[in-house]
């Protein structure tokens, strides 16, 4: 790998994820205060409202893009400016058609579905997210462009800007509908539910309105780039659409996978509850538990590893395209290296220490806070899971084979269901159940994603450096933040305290760990500004 291929891929992810942190700070301040104000029940109606709009985002905001982005750097990598160009707008032009035909079937529809699900108080926070649907495929458009073209700054900027919105307009609105005598057929909890999830279709005006911004002021280079494309070959419409569409539906559906799994969840967990002696509203207390408390804590480390695979698909694609083997093979293995370097450590660091961050964040709901710890460490083990799905999806995605991961996910959501069936409707495990069936469906996933990238690539990745190292690391990283926070508990009978102090030593002693076992070089280090100056403190203290 050329040394500025391999510059660009940790910079862009290091950008992206550095905005993704950012983010998802803003989201825990936006679902952490909502959960506090609303509880458990008023986040069993939140979920499948935004599961829902996850859903349907699927369609306008994943494949599409991915496809944008692959295609924009295929013909990038050869001067085919023009043609990128002309990808970029036809699927802006799709973007807006899915999203108007989302926006109406939720409104039209909200009642309908919020009956299926079983939770009938969900209906109106369907209906808010329903002008999300038309404005996050149009920004999607234009992120997936700008990844094309290698920029991940635009994305990152947008992701940011959407976030503050989200989190100012739907905190507000949250408290004012709480309290307002306005939707009086719908409980304080409900209506406080529909405020949090309106917060998503003002973070989508705000996000759409940054890219586009954007977008003008980089005009200018885009059309001198055209004006230099001498060959400017056009193909039809209809072929680059079909082009576009075999690459986006298949992702389409394999990223749908999950969404699906969740909406159904929020029917098929209450259901089995209630079936194995928990009341109605237990059942809706514990799905709150795991789908309002733990999981989204999961989405914190998962921005990480997103980074790395935004990055990673339109490096494959390029290299691919140039059949430029040796390109493809160290792309593939820096970037499945580096979603273990975050992966594996995140998922130690939540398992350890799930039960004081639930009680730090949901200090109002302590009693579900620790009844979630156990969904919580068996989501964090299912992280590494999903941190390899990712990554083996976007190598996969890059070589044209974006139908395989479909199928292997489908594989494993099928075992998913059994296992959630069974186990949910087993009184001493519940909820746990619905955790314990995620992760093997990610695994099995994860299992065969890496065998047929193996087979069509024959890239030989270094396991040792992929795995051993990270888990050497993280387990004493774990060990340590685990004595830590008990020994600082103790002393000071805090539990913010404790909770800091121990993730404050964990980060740093984690990095150190990292160098010494060699698992990152320095050479990678230096190819982002942040990793610059952290290289050169490494030099002040011979860690190298």
């Amino acid at each position: 790998m050329s040394e500025s291929t391999k510059k660009s891929m940790i910079s862009g992810a290091a950008v992206l994820a550095a905005a993704g942190l950012f983010v998802k700070f803003l989201g825990a301040f936006f679902r952490i205060p909502l959960g506090n104000m609303i509880g458990t029940v008023g986040m069993a109606n939140y979920t499948p409202a935004y599961s829902l709009y996850n859903f349907l985002l699927v369609f306008s905001t994943t494949g599409l893009p991915v496809a944008v982005s692959k295609m924009v750097a295929e013909r990038r990598a050869v001067g085919m400016y023009y043609e990128a160009e002309r990808v970029f707008k036809l699927s802006r032009t799709l973007m807006v058609i899915l999203g108007i035909a989302g926006c109406c079937f939720v409104y039209c529809f909200a009642d309908t579905i919020a009956q299926m699900v079983n939770v009938p108080g969900s209906a109106l926070s369907m209906k808010a997210t329903a002008p999300a649907l038309v404005l996050v495929p149009l920004m999607a458009s234009y992120r997936g462009y700008f990844q094309g073209m290698q920029e991940m700054s635009p994305t990152a900027l947008s992701q940011i800007v959407e976030q503050v919105f989200r989190v100012g307009i739907g905190l507000s609105l949250a408290i004012v509908l709480m309290n307002s005598t306005l939707f009086t057929d719908f409980t304080a909890q409900e209506r406080g539910a529909a405020g949090g999830c309106f917060g998503a279709s003002a973070g989508a005006f705000g996000g759409l309105l940054a890219v586009l911004v954007i977008y003008f002021i980089k005009r200018r280079k885009v059309k001198a780039e055209i004006r230099s494309d001498k060959e400017a070959k056009s193909e039809k419409s209809g072929k680059l659409i079909k082009r576009i569409l075999w690459i986006a539906v298949p992702i389409t559906i394999g990223t749908a996978i999950m969404p699906i799994v969740n909406l159904v969840d929020a029917g098929i967990v209450s259901t089995r509850l209630v079936a194995s002696g928990w009341s109605s509203i237990e059942a809706q207390d514990l799905y709150g538990q795991l789908t309002g408390f733990a999981s989204p804590l999961v989405g914190f480390p998962q921005i990480l590893t997103q980074a790395v695979v935004l990055s990673l698909v339109p490096m494959v694609s390029a290299a691919f395209r140039k059949k430029d083997t040796l390109e493809l093979h160290n792309s593939l293995k820096l970037g499945f290296r580096m979603s273990m370097i975050i992966g594996i450590p995140c998922a130690t660091g939540l398992f350890v220490l799930a039960k004081p961050v639930l009680m730090l964040l949901y200090y109002t709901q302590k009693e579900s806070a620790i009844s979630a710890t156990p969904c919580l460490q068996i989501l964090a083990v299912g992280f590494v899971f999903l941190s390899i799905v990712l990554t083996i999806t976007g190598g996969l995605q890059g070589i044209t084979k974006q139908m395989i991961p479909v199928i292997n996910l489908f594989i494993g959501v099928v075992m998913k269901f059994v296992i959630t069936w069974v186990l949910v409707a087993v009184p001493v495990i519940n909820v746990k159940g619905a955790a314990i069936g995620t992760v093997c469906a990610y695994a099995i996933a994860a299992t065969l994603d890496t065998v047929f990238l193996i087979r069509y690539t024959k890239v030989k990745f270094p396991w040792g450096k992929i795995f051993v190292k990270p888990l050497i690391s993280s387990l004493i990283m774990g060990a340590a933040a685990l004595v830590i926070y008990k020994a600082a508990f103790a002393i000071t009978a805090s539990n913010l305290l404790g909770t800091a102090v121990s993730i404050l030593v964990a980060i740093p002693l984690y990095g150190v760990l990292v160098i010494k076992t060699k698992a990152i070089s320095r050479d990678e280090m230096m190819g982002i500004s942040i990793g610059r100056k952290l290289a050169r403190i490494c030099d002040r203290l011979h860690l190298w």
